[in-house]
């Protein structure tokens, strides 16, 4: 018996804080008379990540940065499918986002006749509000974050270089060595990712293969990626120390950052995303080599506390996967 067809969808809970109250938004659906979170279908060939920003968007007129991941819904349609719904906490996009926002396209709002109210309400409040019972499971992860200081966060996202050359078919350097057209379209498919959690820093190794993984996004974003020759593999065989320091620093900062850099430097950099990170989620991180695939990305969800900055989240996408 063939496995039931599954309707990808995503959405966000958009949070914010009023007078010490976390609050959230709700949108009202006229046609089912409805109280739920902003969300819809992934469209053909968008990622989720995609989806979710672009569906907030579309039913609240306000551009958003996704935070942490948060539990989603399954459950069957009336035709027989299952439809899958992905959650993550989210913040209206402010000016450290502009960035961000210039490396996506307008959205246009959804006609009144599919929402026609946008309402914010403290979180007590929209757990009665809300229509379905199941919605109610990612709003008390969202409450639980919020209350261990876990919710306010930043992106810390990992990306290994897209799909280049091979040595042996390359007759130059290895600082040359070029991506492959599968990398560069890759490369362009971590646009939307990026800009999904409103990375406004762009570092890369200063080989060719990595600066060119992350062109794309830092000439639609409109910033200056800051080539650092210490993440590149020669420079780290020599003083893994030094990268070690550099993703420290990237850890501490306010603001949403891109790291790339190479398979072998890999290792150094989630050894320090584990040294920092709460145990159940240093444990879910990858373990063994190659740690991530080609142009595949780990966003490290950073939260600023007394002790330091601490990894509360993690997740783990690649251009091209649903």
């Amino acid at each position: 018996m063939a496995a039931p067809v599954v309707v990808e969808a995503a959405g966000a809970l958009v949070w914010r804080v009023r007078l010490g109250t976390l609050q959230v938004a709700l949108v009202h659906r006229p046609r089912y008379d409805d109280w739920s979170w902003p969300k819809g279908k992934v469209d053909h060939g968008e990622t989720i990540l995609a989806a979710a920003t672009r569906e907030v968007a579309e039913e609240t007129a306000h551009d958003v940065v996704l935070g942490i991941p948060l539990p989603g819904l399954e459950y069957a349609l009336s035709d027989g499918r299952r439809k899958r719904v992905h959650y993550w906490a989210a913040q209206v996009a402010g000016r450290p986002d502009a960035a961000a926002l210039r490396a996506r396209a307008p959205v246009p709002p959804v006609s009144p006749k599919e929402i026609d109210q946008l309402r914010w309400f403290d979180v007590a409040t929209a757990a009665k509000r809300l229509t379905r019972d199941d919605d109610r499971a990612p709003l008390a992860e969202l409450v639980e974050a919020y209350e261990k200081d876990r919710l306010d966060t930043r992106a810390l996202v990992i990306a290994r270089h897209g799909t280049a050359r091979r040595r042996s078919d390359w007759k130059g350097t290895e600082l040359d060595r070029p991506l492959t057209p599968e990398g560069q379209r890759q490369a362009r498919a971590l646009v939307p990712v990026l800009s999904t959690f409103g990375v406004a820093r762009v570092v890369t190794s200063a080989w060719a293969r990595c600066v060119s993984t992350v062109a794309p996004y830092a000439a639609s974003a409109q910033i200056a990626a800051e080539v650092l020759p210490v993440l590149t593999e020669a420079e780290h065989s020599t003083s893994p120390a030094r990268v070690a320091a550099e993703v420290l620093q990237l850890l501490e900062q306010t603001g949403d950052a891109v790291l790339c850099t190479h398979r072998p430097v890999l290792p150094t950099v989630v050894d320090v995303l584990a040294q920092h990170a709460r145990r159940s989620v240093a444990d879910a991180l990858p373990a063994a080599d190659p740690f991530l695939h080609p142009a595949q990305v780990l966003v490290a969800h950073v939260a600023q506390t007394p002790k330091g900055p601490r990894v509360v989240a993690t997740e783990t996408h690649r251009p091209g996967e649903v």
